[in-house]
């Protein structure tokens, strides 16, 4: 595909950078820093490794899949932009290696988690669930929800579950979760 989502800028409505809350996260090395554009191959390889599962399941060639990646990963950008224009878009790094990234929206009565993802050798490793935590106590210090869609049949359903998120809607393939610390 020619046309490539443009990387959003991480800031927040009023143009400047505001960065979750670490704790938990913080005495694992892990810090944030804005998405930039040369952050695309990091970000498409990441994309790509949530849906490595779907991918074996099809007889495409190499090349089959990397053009659907992109496209995936282009038209997913596009639709988060266009429904979160305030969102922060973060490059989760620990000890400045990019491991991840967190996209998120501060609204008035809850924190929505567009989406969080970690390399694959780091998912079930104690990184999420820190993240996790740290958001759940700075939307809890707003007096606030944190809410989330996830697949279904993700693996970190349980992680979720673990942490106290409950379904409040089911979107198809996807449960809309959510979680109060009022």
């Amino acid at each position: 595909m020619n046309e490539q989502a443009a990387m959003p800028p991480a800031l927040g409505p009023d143009g400047a950078a505001e960065w979750p809350q670490l704790g938990h996260a913080a005495a694992l090395g892990i810090s944030f820093r804005a998405v930039r554009q040369q952050d695309r191959p990091f970000l498409v390889d990441l994309y790509r490794s949530t849906r490595e599962g779907e991918l074996d399941r099809t007889p495409w060639v190499e090349a089959q899949k990397q053009a659907f990646i992109a496209m995936q990963f282009d038209a997913q950008h596009r639709h988060y932009q266009e429904h979160y224009p305030a969102a922060l878009w973060l490059v989760v790094l620990q000890r400045d290696a990019a491991i991840g990234r967190l996209y998120l929206e501060r609204w008035s009565k809850e924190h929505r988690i567009i989406d969080i993802a970690l390399l694959p050798q780091l998912r079930g490793s104690g990184i999420g669930g820190a993240l996790l935590r740290d958001l759940m106590a700075e939307a809890a210090s707003a007096k606030k929800s944190v809410s989330i869609h996830v697949e279904k049949e993700n693996p970190a359903m349980t992680l979720y579950r673990r942490l106290g998120f409950t379904k409040q809607e089911d979107k198809g393939v996807y449960d809309l979760l959510s979680w109060s610390g009022a």
